[in-house]
């Protein structure tokens, strides 16, 4: 097999890095690789020490057989793991010398699959996943040479860095989904415009309004509000550098919306991207509240949601203490917590904010 001329580095890292954003981020990165290392095929597999099963894995181009046979029969006891940290070595030399007796079995799958001419590299990350890259070559080629290798290993500080991203946009992503179901669960519609007042995002109860049609709608994609609101209140506020606008909207047949808008700021360079954030709600509905989403939401604990939950049904700080089994001091104590935590000055603060859900 030839092997790629070293100019393909561009092109693997730009499949590395561009490949992140995508739906399948590694696969494309894989297979070019592969091409990049001369290898029949490229493997990922992250998961955290001790697991049964891996989070993920990826081997494009390979028989999905053999990886339903590796995951059933061979992951937990795969020999060819626990590689020093960030060290390209081979299969053959890692093992060199191994009594381990799973090896005679792992040796048998991989001649089944194609041999055991394998490179490897372990990163280790500070949440505590692991990112296993595999490069095999199937027995009719030559092993892995010298210069398979070294390429291989200056490819790690991409990988590492690559890594990094990937767990970082996963848990940004995590903490979004949290924030975002907490807000939903507290009745919120939540609407994203662009500069030009295009609709960019919607959660699930903005879209329920918008579909209702009274008071929020769209049309080719720019958000539609009743005549009742003055016209160039949505342009005043995409062009407002900062600060915090309210606004009131009439139904026909629902209760009146109340709107919080946010503008989002932006580098100058990113003006057409997300510029405004409408938080809508309807004060006087008597929506039921989440603890938990509460206290996702503001970061407390338990008893602190449960007490803020008990203070906007409408009970006194002392009905309220009575109610969760508490002293008196120490449900003062916890509401002080919880006003630093929502960023409110007084208890009608605090039931209004729970009330219409807006932050």
């Amino acid at each position: 097999m030839q092997i790629p001329a070293p100019d393909d580095l561009s092109q693997l890292l730009a499949a590395l890095y561009g490949g992140l954003l995508e739906d399948q981020p590694w696969d494309g990165f894989l297979n070019t690789l592969s091409g990049y290392l001369g290898a029949s095929y490229a493997t990922l597999i992250l998961t955290a020490p001790g697991q049964s099963a891996p989070d993920m894995m990826h081997t494009p181009g390979a028989d999905p057989k053999a990886n339903e046979d590796y995951l059933a029969e061979f992951f937990a006891t795969d020999p060819f793991r626990g590689l020093p940290e960030d060290k390209v070595v081979s299969f053959r030399e890692f093992l060199e010398g191994s009594t381990d007796p799973a090896l005679a079995a792992y040796r048998g799958f991989l001649a089944n699959v194609g041999g055991d001419q394998v490179l490897g590299v372990d990163l280790r990350f500070p949440t505590g996943f692991e990112a296993r890259f595999r490069v095999t070559r199937d027995q009719s080629l030559v092993d892995f040479g010298p210069t398979e290798r070294a390429r291989f290993q200056s490819l790690v500080p991409h990988l590492r860095t690559a890594g990094a991203l990937f767990e970082r946009l996963h848990l940004a992503g995590a903490e979004h989904g949290v924030y975002r179901s907490a807000v939903e669960q507290l009745g919120v519609g939540t609407i994203i415009l662009d500069g030009r007042g295009h609709i960019v995002r919607t959660n699930a109860v903005a879209d329920r309004l918008i579909a209702a049609g009274d008071g929020v709608s769209q049309c080719e994609g720019r958000l539609i509000l009743p005549k009742g609101v003055p016209a160039d209140t949505i342009a005043a506020l995409l062009a407002k550098a900062g600060g915090t606008g309210r606004f009131k909207i009439t139904r026909i047949e629902g209760e009146d919306l109340a709107v919080v808008a946010r503008p989002i700021t932006l580098p100058a360079m990113m003006r057409g991207g997300a510029a405004l954030a409408l938080f809508i709600s309807t004060p006087g509905a008597e929506a039921q509240l989440d603890p938990d989403a509460i206290r996702d939401l503001f970061q407390l604990t338990r008893m602190e949601a449960n007490l803020a939950v008990a203070l906007a049904s409408g009970g006194s700080l002392v009905d309220a203490s009575d109610r969760l089994g508490i002293a008196h001091n120490t449900a003062r104590a916890h509401l002080r917590a919880i006003f630093a935590k929502t960023g409110v000055r007084r208890q009608s603060q605090l039931v209004h904010l729970l009330r219409s859900g807006l932050a």
